[in-house]
């Protein structure tokens, strides 16, 4: 099953947020940039924006999954991501994340 390494230092969150292209879709911004690692490396953030500590992890959860279904489905590999919740994020089910991520990921030229 491919998976992804997570994303925990705030110099890598920095480096996608001032180098890294993006693209904002309604239920999450996508920051993404090419790494050396050969590796799928991933970050996500939710703000207090998005609601209180219930919903913040549920829009974790609901990127999480996307992410890892939509690794199934294409090659990942030797990307930096950061995902960015936001507070649509909490009200949409796991396939509407997933095709926004997916959309996003097509505009930014990470899949074809």
């Amino acid at each position: 099953m491919p998976s992804f390494v997570s994303l925990n230092l705030n110099k890598d969150f920095l480096r996608l947020y001032h180098r890294g292209r993006s693209c904002a879709r309604s239920a999450l911004v996508v920051y993404a940039m090419k790494n050396r690692t050969g590796l799928c490396r991933a970050g996500i953030t939710t703000s207090k924006k998005i609601g209180h500590a219930v919903a913040r992890n549920r829009a974790r959860r609901v990127i999480r999954a996307a992410l890892q279904n939509t690794l199934r489905a294409h090659d990942l590999a030797g990307w930096d991501f950061v995902f960015v919740a936001r507070t649509r994020t909490t009200l949409v089910k796991e396939p509407t994340v997933r095709a926004a991520m997916e959309d996003a990921l097509r505009e930014l030229g990470v899949i074809a």
